[in-house]
């Protein structure tokens, strides 16, 4: 090989160790810019990660739960219906007949109150309110399905329409109405099946229970909705409307639309009806949902399919939770119950010997926890029942039979026949200083006086201190109460200081 020869191929290997290191180099420098900005097209890949293993038992028992929620909703949600309402209301609505002519040359004269001329006064006009809640198909007669729902979902309405989990619609009625519960219910017709709900027992109930609710939430979007949580608690009073129930308190998230709905327990037995909430927030769930239980609904479910009506039981009392101070002076600050603190007259509670101050414990041997419970348990005796109550009086334990009969409003409205139609505090010494008094004042305070009663008419005011009682002196319950027991038969009159002034009023005496 010659010298030219060599040296050509000296230069060829030049080039190429030369062309290799810039191949090289260009590849370098595009990896690093590669990592150093990547592009949107980056795909960016998760480290993996050690795999848990899930227990095989634990996993089964979630499961397991799973299929129970699940078995549970295709049972009861065929059985709940949704219940739209409309109901009519009148309004008066600006006249915009009026407008631009009052803004420019101001207001004409009116048109006659509903008239239609140009005035500007306004008009009434009727304007349809659409409401929203749910129900539970209870019973089927010969293709007539009866819904069970709240009284304030139906109530005032002029039109309600159901609609089933399938998707079809019926119009339905107003069978009966309860408003003291809250309870209603209406029925629709149809030839298609459909399933009814499986009432359980509420009475079994416990805190920490497995809680279900489903309804219509917020509107039709939320149809057929499914909630869960627990039995909060048991027992809360305090309803809206004066409603009279022991609600089961549930954390399943429950809101508007639901009402009326079902509170179903892990075997997919209806416990209770979903009815109100608490909240902070104006109306959002908060955790707070409350539902009737299913026990106090089951008669009412017979009685307004037989008649449309629900019969209550009546005693004929004024009852009140008694402070602490005074369950101490009547000696029953260790017992649950309720404080008669009047009494109808001529009553069932009258005849059967219950008087003012009697403090009750049991009705046929239940205990009586609160002012609730007891109204509830006598509006479930039927009218003739002979019902024995246990009472407290003058710190002796007594039983009085009483033949029960049936609550209407305007009776139990009927101030005129309320005895004595007074309710009283002692005087302590919170009171004394509330009130302004001299800590050596006497007497009992009369914190209300009802209107058209006894002791309306013969002029007691609130705010007065009792200090006789048909001439005997009152200085505490106790003393108060025995003499409303043992001189009242027929009288009635009042020794009372007003504004530092004693005086005495008139004297009620009862018709024979």
């Amino acid at each position: 090989m010659n010298l030219a020869q060599k040296l050509s191929s000296k230069n060829v290997l030049v080039f190429n160790l030369v062309l290799v290191g810039i191949i090289f180099g260009f590849s370098l420098a595009f990896v690093s810019f590669s990592c150093a900005a990547p592009s949107s097209r980056t795909v960016v890949r998760a480290q993996e990660a050690p795999q848990v293993a899930i227990p095989e038992n634990a996993l089964a028992a979630a499961y397991g739960l799973q299929l129970t929620f699940n078995a549970i909703a295709d049972k009861v949600l065929p059985s709940v219906v949704e219940l739209q309402t409309f109901s009519i209301a009148q309004r008066n609505v600006p006249n915009f007949q009026g407008i631009p002519w009052d803004f420019f040359f101001g207001p004409r004269e009116r048109a006659p109150e509903g008239g239609g001329g140009g005035g500007g006064g306004g008009q009434r006009r009727e304007f349809r309110a659409q409401g929203l809640g749910s129900g539970i198909i209870v019973r089927n007669y010969n293709g007539i399905y009866y819904v069970l729902t709240n009284d304030h979902v139906v109530a005032d309405t002029t039109e309600i329409r159901i609609a089933t989990k399938n998707g079809n619609e019926y119009l339905a009625e107003i069978v009966g109405r309860d408003p003291r519960r809250d309870l209603a219910m209406v029925s629709f017709r149809s030839n298609n099946p459909y399933p009814l709900a499986v009432l359980g027992d509420s009475d079994s109930v416990r805190v920490g229970d497995w809680a279900i609710a489903m309804g219509n939430p917020l509107g039709q979007q939320f149809s057929f909705s499914v909630t869960m949580g627990i039995v909060s608690a048991v027992g809360r009073t305090g309803g809206p409307g004066g409603n009279i129930n022991d609600f089961i308190q549930t954390d399943a998230p429950i809101n508007q639309g639901n009402s009326g709905g079902a509170l179903v327990n892990i075997r997919g037995e209806i416990i209770g009806i979903n009815t109100w909430i608490a909240s902070t927030t104006g109306g959002g769930n908060v955790g707070l949902g409350f539902a009737i239980p299913i026990n106090n609904a089951k008669r009412s479910i017979d009685e307004f399919i037989a008649s449309g009506t629900v019969t209550s039981g009546w005693l004929g009392v004024q009852l009140v939770e008694p402070s602490r101070e005074i369950a101490e002076s009547l000696g029953v600050q260790l017992r649950n119950g309720a404080l008669a603190t009047q009494v109808f007259i001529g009553s069932p509670a009258e005849k059967g010997g219950i008087s003012p101050g009697d403090f009750i414990t049991h009705v046929n041997g239940r205990e009586v926890r609160g002012v609730n419970q007891l109204t509830m348990m006598v509006g479930d005796l039927r009218p003739g029942d002979n019902a024995t109550f246990t009472v407290v009086r003058d710190r002796d334990v007594r039983e009085i039979r009483v033949v029960i009969e049936e609550r209407t409003d305007a009776i139990a409205a009927d101030s005129r026949n309320l005895w004595p139609g007074v309710t009283v505090v002692p005087l302590t010494d919170g009171v004394r200083r509330q009130l302004g008094l001299n800590d050596d004042a006497r007497g009992l305070h009369v914190a209300q006086v009802v209107e058209g009663s006894p002791a309306d008419i013969i002029g007691l005011r609130t705010g007065d201190l009792i200090t006789s009682v048909n001439g005997e002196d009152v200085n505490d319950l106790p003393s108060y109460f025995r003499v409303l027991r043992e001189r009242t038969a027929n009288e009635l009159r009042f020794g009372f200081n007003r504004r530092g002034s004693q005086l005495e009023s008139l004297t009620f005496r009862r018709q024979s």
